[in-house]
């Protein structure tokens, strides 16, 4: 018996990555927040560690705010 594969691909719907890329900025915003509260009370190597972690969020968000860019143009 023989059976065939009848799953298709999704097709690429990307109308709401803006809305998605916006919402991943602000989630990653509010862990840079909670991270600075955190580093309050981290030893030197801990904070060392949240700010190298910081310095990736934010480099992060550029990307993300580019995408958004990139999106926007794309759909006008």
């Amino acid at each position: 018996m023989t059976h065939k594969n009848h799953n298709k691909p999704k097709p690429d719907d990307r109308s709401d990555n803006i809305d998605k890329l916006q919402h991943m900025i602000h989630d990653t915003i509010e862990n840079i927040e909670a991270s600075h509260e955190t580093m309050q009370f981290a030893s030197g190597e801990e904070k060392e560690r949240i700010e190298e972690k910081n310095k990736r969020r934010e480099e992060s968000i550029q990307g993300m705010r580019e995408e958004i860019k990139d999106e926007y143009r794309d759909q006008h």
